[in-house]
């Protein structure tokens, strides 16, 4: 069984890992989806007029770590978000886009692949 998060708002991919509003948090063993709820972030708003964005994904990390889960999907992710999660212990699958339900779908087929590309996932040319 594995626990996955996928950052969504509107039931749509969130394009910034560091500010999503929630996650759809799913239980998926083999192909199939057992369960799965909207988790609004708590505590993940962090101010960041000194300029500083290095608090949003540690704030994340902590949250998906507190709901004990194995794997991310989101839409942009820096490279210190993903260095956070991996090291965390949990797959990521950035760059993703479009229908939450639809990732989760890909996921549970093992479809899904990692589109983030290089070390940075801000800035996609599509």
């Amino acid at each position: 069984m594995k626990k996955i998060a996928i950052a969504c708002d509107n039931g749509q991919i969130f394009p910034h890992f560091g500010k999503t509003p929630s996650f759809l948090v799913a239980e998926v063993e083999g192909k199939s989806i057992v369960s799965k709820e909207m988790v609004p972030v708590k505590g993940g708003r962090v101010s960041h007029d000194s300029g500083h964005q290095c608090m949003g994904h540690l704030v994340m990390v902590e949250f998906l770590t507190g709901l004990q889960v194995d794997v991310v999907v989101c839409g942009g992710m820096g490279h210190g978000a993903r260095e956070a999660l991996l090291a965390a212990g949990m797959e990521v699958f950035g760059g993703q886009e479009g229908s939450a339900e639809a990732a989760l779908m890909f996921y549970a087929n093992g479809d899904l692949r990692d589109a983030s590309g290089g070390c940075c996932g801000h800035h996609h040319h599509h």
